[in-house]
């Protein structure tokens, strides 16, 4: 039996964890994104037109094909599956944070923060801009003892970069069973164990002694974050930020208006590579009370 693997690039915009999520696929052996690309690897004995034509459905309920997005399909022998990771995937610089596979080695000055991320099936890596508005956010927002809970954790690159920065603990919590057992490893390996609970489930799922955070990151899709609103509403208590990303240019006036109606304001956006990224606060009263 053939142990080559296939490589499925994808250039172009695209929100990969609700790709991975509409696809459905058990068989996709790990993903990475990088610089505008996002691959996807198969074993080629478990790869077939069948699954072509899945991905290319899954894609097309996303966003119609452009001639600024194509999809190409590569195989890799396996013999030189390594390599082809060693030069795919190179560390990235965000801020004082070096993100890296654990066989890339990178040169840390005294202030960097090092997070170690091997290409597995929970996103996000840093490379697309909804994660890389965030981690830049916490490293304004973060300073010292905060309670984190991290919504949608995926590979609990937000969770981690917030205790790395300095809050006290951090939950994540997800509804794909994959990507919390990745999430576990990758806080494993990032030696955060102690301060890093992963849950697998919803919100309604946490205990209520674990979702008193001072911050809340909810890097999600338009349709997740309007379902729960409310929820991260609830969250927003005095001082709380909800840092919402995950949501394209034009549905910011949807999201800010349904957070608007829960009683939440927009304290800070920005844009990036069609993107936004949007924080809510609860307004305080006269009196000083939220």
């Amino acid at each position: 039996m053939s142990n080559d693997w296939v490589d499925v690039c994808i250039q172009g915009s695209l929100d990969t964890a609700e790709l991975l999520s509409r696809l459905d696929d058990a068989t996709v052996q790990g993903a990475w994104e990088n610089e505008g690309e996002v691959h996807l690897y198969w074993a080629e004995a478990q790869w077939s037109e069948e699954r072509l034509a899945a991905l290319r459905a899954a894609l097309a309920d996303l966003t119609e094909l452009s001639q600024g997005q194509s999809l190409s399909v590569t195989l890799v022998p396996a013999q030189d599956w390594n390599e082809a990771w060693a030069r795919s995937v190179k560390p990235l610089r965000i801020g004082r944070f070096v993100i890296r596979p654990s066989w890339e080695p990178a040169e840390l000055g005294p202030r960097d923060l090092e997070i170690i991320l091997d290409p597995k099936q929970a996103f996000g890596t840093g490379h697309h801009a909804t994660t890389r508005m965030l981690l830049e956010w916490l490293q304004q927002d973060i300073r010292g003892g905060e309670q984190v809970l991290d919504v949608g954790t995926g590979s609990a690159i937000l969770a981690m970069a917030a205790v790395k920065l300095g809050a006290a603990s951090a939950v994540g919590v997800e509804i794909d069973a994959v990507a919390t057992d990745c999430a576990r490893e990758y806080v494993e390996l990032n030696h955060l164990t102690n301060k890093i609970g992963i849950v697998t489930g919803t919100l309604a799922d946490l205990p209520p002694a674990r979702i008193t955070p001072n911050v809340v990151l909810a890097n999600l899709d338009r349709q997740t974050v309007l379902s729960l609103a409310e929820e991260l509403a609830n969250l927003a208590r005095r001082g709380t930020g909800i840092l919402v990303s995950g949501i394209l240019s034009e549905q910011r006036d949807e999201i800010v208006g349904r957070f608007s109606d829960l009683g939440l304001a927009c304290s800070k956006q920005r844009e990036e590579e069609g993107w936004v990224a949007l924080t809510f606060l609860r307004p305080e009263s006269c009196d000083g009370e939220a």
